[in-house]
């Protein structure tokens, strides 16, 4: 093992400014929630007991793909065998977990998170809830892995979420996305039964978004001369 503080030294940084993005955002509070990012056989994520909104990349450890620590002098995150598990199954590039207040809500009452608005369909569709176990359980690793499955996101029954992706900002954005739907989900039942997409609907929303690279921008094409 070796404390090089230059050991993934941009991959550490990028993961203390996730999380003081996220803890901005309202979604990691205190030291509850962790982060991570895969370069090739290495991972840097969070030390436990770090203070999120404040992190350090001195704070967040770097380990090998079966957990071993090879930089950073702090003890990782005590959700290590989730993350690995993650990476390992799914071959992703980033995880986040957070205990994001409207995300917790959903998973303290549903079974899964219906897709009730087209932009569910970026982490899936539905988001099932994994059942619940003790934190930092092999357990609760594979019951989440398994909720994960074709999603970029899962939550966690009376515990919080989870989200992956290539990169770790596109699981932040995930992150994001996700506490947005419950928060607008929770809103819609207040009124009423939230109207769910049906098969046909959803299909229609990923070519429309497909035809039209939907989520990216665009420039105007030029005038044509024999338009002006």
């Amino acid at each position: 093992m070796t404390d090089s503080s230059s050991a993934l030294g941009q991959e550490r940084a990028a993961v203390a400014d996730a999380c003081r993005r996220l803890a901005a955002e309202g979604l990691l509070i205190g030291t509850a929630g962790n982060v991570s990012v895969r370069a090739g056989d290495r991972v840097a994520v969070t030390a436990t007991g770090a203070v999120l909104a404040r992190i350090t990349a001195d704070e967040v450890t770097v380990v090998d793909l079966d957990g071993r620590v090879v930089a950073g002098t702090l003890r990782p995150t005590s959700e290590l065998e989730l993350h690995l598990g993650v990476y390992r199954r799914y071959g992703t590039g980033a995880v986040v977990h957070t205990h994001a207040p409207m995300a917790t809500a959903v998973a303290c009452v549903l079974d899964e998170l219906p897709c009730f608005h087209y932009q569910l369909l970026a982490l899936g569709g539905t988001v099932r809830v994994a059942p619940y176990a003790t934190f930092g359980t092999s357990e609760l690793a594979v019951s989440v892995l398994d909720a994960l499955d074709g999603r970029g996101a899962a939550l966690m029954a009376n515990h919080g979420a989870v989200t992956h992706a290539p990169t770790l900002d596109q699981a932040v954005e995930h992150a994001l996305l996700l506490e947005w739907a419950c928060g607008v989900y929770r809103h819609a039942t207040a009124m009423g039964r939230p109207r769910v997409l049906d098969e046909g609907q959803q299909r229609a929303v990923i070519e429309a978004a497909l035809a039209r690279d939907y989520g990216t921008t665009h420039p105007v094409p030029p005038v044509q001369e024999g338009n002006r």
